[in-house]
Formats: C-alpha cells, structure tokens, sequence
C-alpha cells in the first residue's frame, strides 16, 4: 500500500492514482524547473565538453583512436545501463533525494577525472561520471511529469529541449575555449560542471516539493545486473570486433551469445520480479514500444552528429578546438528552435505525431546530406545540413518521451519515461562504439590509397609523425597532411551517411504510432 507524505511547502502533482495535491503554479513549477535545467544542463555538459577536446586529451594522455571512443563511450554506457534503474527508484523512493544523490555522484566522477594520469583511469571516471549522468537525464524527465499535466508539458519539456540542445552542442565549444586557454587546460573541462552542479544542489533542496511515495519494496538489483552486463558486453564487442579480432572471429560468437544470454536472462528475471527495473507489461502498450524503438535509432543519429564533428573540423579542416565549436553552432540554431517552438505549439493545440514524423524525416535528411561532406566541401552547405539535423533532432527527443509519458499510470511513470531515455542513450553508445570502429577503418583506408599515390617514402615520414596515434596535423609535410585530412573528411563523411538509415528507420516507426489526445491532469483521469 503506497502512502505519500508532502515535503514541506509547496505540494507537487498527485503521487499515484487516489492521492490528491493543489497544482503546482506557474511560478513554483519555473522555480523548481530552475534547478532540473541546471541538473540536466550539467549531464550533458559531461557528456559533449569533452568533445573538441579528445584529441588534445589522448594526445597528452598517448591513447589511440579506441581510447578517443571509450572516453565518450564510458560515460554513455554507465548512462544507459543505470537509466532503468534510476527510474524504477524514482517510483519507489523521494525523486527529490535521488537527484541530488546522482548530482554528487556527478561531482565526485568530474573532480577524480579531471586528475586523470593516463587514459584508462579517465574512461573509469568517465564511468563514475555516467552513473549520475544518468540518474541527471532519467530523473529531469520524471520530476517534469510530476509536476505537470501532459497537456501543458509540452511548453515546459521544450525549456528542456533548449537547454538539451545549448549543452549538445554549447558543450563543444566551451571545450574548445578551455583547451585552448594556456591557464586553464583540458583538465577544466571535467572541473567546470562542478559549480553548476552544486548550485542545483541548492536551488532543489529550496525549491522542489514533491509528494514523498512510501512503500514497502525490494528493489530489482538482479535485473539491474543482468541488463547492465547486457549492454556493456554488446558495447566491447563493437568497440573491438575489426580491430582487436575480426567482426567473424569466435570472440564476436561468443560476445554476442553472451549478451543475448543476459538479456534472456534479464527478461526472465523481469517477468519474476515483483518490482521490476523495466515492468515488462508496458510493451503491451504500443506507443512506448514504438517510441522506445524510435529513440534507440535517434540515439545513433543524435550522438553521431555531437561526437564526430570535432575529428572533422580539427583534424580534416585544421581548426582549433574553438573554432570546432563555434562551426558547430548552425545545429545547435536548429535544436534550439524546434525544441521550443514544437513544445509551446503542442501545448497550445494538443496535437504532437506531426512533430515527431517531421523530425524523422529532417533528421534522415540532414545526415544524408553530411554524407556527401568532405575536407574541402564549403562551409556554408555543411552550415545548412548540420541545421536541418538539429531541426529533425529538437523535434524528436522530447516529444518520444512526451507521448511515452501521456500513456502510463502515474505509479509507473518513472520506468516509462526511463525507458525511453534507457533506448536512446542505447542507441548513442551503440552508433559512437560502432561508427567510431567503421570511421577508424575508413580512415586508415583512405590514408592507405592517398599514400600508395605518393610512395613508400611518404609513408615511412607518416609513420614517424603519427606513431600510430592521432596525428599532429601541424608537424605533418604538406602532401602528408593533405593525404590526412582527405581521409578524416571522407571517414567523417562516411560515419553521417551509415547514420542516415536509423534516422529513417526513426522516421518509418514514428509514422505507425497513434496520436492520443495529451491529459489535461497528472491522475489517470482527466481534469475537465
């Protein structure tokens, strides 16, 4: 039997079907949505900041192309493997509590990584670092839609849309300011979350009043393993398979028989479970299921054009880390628009399918068209194709969770949401891990044709320049140097276009999925 108890103050939406709580005013729900902002705006600072920076952090720190995936990898695959749990505690205990437990986990994983020696004890804390990540983007989401009704989310989930896409793409650029400020260093790209995080500490412990649900439960770590084992044994073996051994070796039978065993596993543990980490009976529900395939082939798309953008612009066009950042700003125009604009519109008319079918077919184009992209393709049509990605993207991420979260039960309303959020970042770690292998490839490919024109000479002066790792294009001979870029534009190039079908994949689900009218309450009925 669930009980709820009011925190002090300001009572928040209903808890569960039969408890009754005053809404929330606009101004309570903007002082509250101050510190979920900031929450969210640290979780995905963490994960795109250090994206202008790799290749100055893996230089420094003498990794390689693997290690420039793990860094982004990591913190992706602790994110998606604790998402389902973080939301399946939101149903049983203070949501309040654990979002600032994730913000300190946070900290604690930005400040160690900051001090980092060598790459592998970077990736460990970037691990540490996607834990609270993903308590931060899962927790963001459910408090939402404690607070407000799903007819008038639209408007507040959009804030969140803006904020998403100024931290997607705003992130890079900050990195490539503090990687090139002599007296502040890469290491300050883990450090500079730190003081917004605490500032979110403060403003949700003064601000956030939500019901406290009591209840007496046993929470799912078997399931919580088994889905995490899962998921991370299906990310090292498409991290490694064509480098390490080949895609058809035994090592890839047995990692994929081994992940297909623990997510066997896992469902069975699931449909045991008495409180399950993802109630399987909400893929009964055709919404969340279709939108949960959406997000995990938005996911690919979305992280693909965040992660691979700072290799084209340093390393296939020479700019600096800065500079890598501000190009980028033409996609960050596009998520920032159609994130808010969607949401004010959705709340005004009701209606949200067409947003979702739009973004799909946007986003399939806008990756299309970064497939054609190459060292020396002008800039202003790339500055056209990164914006009508970003339109597709800001249209999509929050309205999936939208209708998702439209569709549940308030008692289950975290897993739902976490759900959705669990096959996105799925889908994000899956295409970085494996475009990141693909790119790596291609790369070494084109190199391989570009040096075969100029001869063994040229090839020996690239291997002592390089020693195998990323390339200091500034101490590379010009015919060398133009050998490298040509492959890192044409690699990148290749990355957009094999993300170009999930996005259409994205778009073809979206299009069987029924519109439902939004609630106009946080209950299971609606207020009339």
């Amino acid at each position: 039997m669930a009980t709820t108890t009011p925190d002090t103050g300001v009572r928040g939406a209903p808890a569960g079907p039969g408890d009754t709580a005053a809404p929330m005013t606009h101004r309570q729900i903007m002082e509250a949505l101050s510190g979920l902002l900031l929450g969210m705006f640290v979780a995905i600072l963490s994960s795109t900041i250090v994206s202008n920076a790799l290749p100055q952090i893996i230089t420094d720190l003498e990794g390689g192309q693997s290690a420039y995936t793990w860094v982004v990898t990591a913190t992706l695959l602790a994110m998606t493997a604790t998402t389902p749990l973080w939301g399946k505690l939101a149903d049983l205990f203070s949501k309040k509590l654990l979002i600032q437990i994730a913000l300190t986990i946070y900290v604690a994983g930005s400040i160690v990584a900051g001090l980092s020696q060598s790459t592998g004890m970077l990736i460990a804390c970037r691990v540490v670092q996607g834990i609270g990540v993903g308590g931060l983007t899962a927790l963001s989401q459910i408090i939402l839609a404690a607070m407000i009704a799903p007819r008038e989310r639209g408007r507040y989930s959009g804030y969140l849309g803006a904020v998403f896409a100024v931290a997607t793409v705003g992130g890079p650029l900050l990195g490539g300011v503090i990687t090139d400020t002599e007296w502040l260093g890469w290491r300050w790209c883990f450090y500079v979350g730190v003081p917004f995080a605490i500032i979110a500490l403060v403003v949700l412990q003064k601000t956030l009043k939500l019901p406290v649900v009591k209840r007496e439960v046993k929470v799912d770590w078997a399931g919580a393993f088994f889905i995490s084992a899962a998921v991370s044994l299906l990310l090292i073996w498409v991290t490694f398979a064509g480098d390490k051994y080949d895609w058809m070796s035994w090592q890839t039978g047995v990692m994929l028989a081994g992940s297909v065993l623990l997510g066997a596993l896992f469902v069975l543990v699931e449909s045991r479970a008495s409180e399950p980490i993802i109630p399987l009976r909400l893929f009964r529900n055709r919404t969340i299921t279709l939108a949960s395939l959406a997000s995990l082939f938005v996911g690919v798309a979305m992280f693909a054009g965040t992660v691979f953008f700072s290799q084209y612009f340093q390393l296939a066009r020479n700019e600096s880390p800065t500079m890598s950042g501000v190009l980028t700003i033409p996609m960050i125009a596009g998520l920032f628009v159609s994130s808010t604009a969607s949401g004010m519109i959705i709340t005004k008319t009701g209606r949200w399918k067409a947003w979702l079918v739009s973004g799909g077919a946007l986003a399939t184009g806008g990756l299309g068209m970064l497939g054609t992209i190459r060292y020396d393709t002008t800039y202003w049509h790339i500055a056209v194709f990164m914006a009508v990605l970003g339109l597709g993207l800001g249209m999509m991420m929050q309205n999936l969770v939208l209708c998702t979260q439209n569709q549940v039960d308030p008692a289950d309303l975290g897993a739902a949401s976490s759900v959705v959020t669990f096959f996105r970042s799925l889908g994000g770690a899956i295409g970085v891990s494996a475009l990141g292998a693909v790119m790596a490839h291609r790369v070494t490919d084109y190199v391989k044709e570009g040096m075969t024109e100029l001869g063994p000479k040229a090839a020996q002066a690239m291997g002592q320049a390089t020693g195998g790792g990323i390339p200091d294009m500034d101490k590379l001979p010009a015919p060398i140097r133009t050998v490298m870029e040509s492959a890192y534009g044409h690699g990148v190039g290749d990355v957009f276009l094999y993300s170009a079908p999930f996005a259409l994949l994205a778009f073809l689900v979206t299009l069987f999925i029924k519109e439902v009218a939004l609630k106009s309450s946080t209950t299971t009925a609606d207020e009339k």
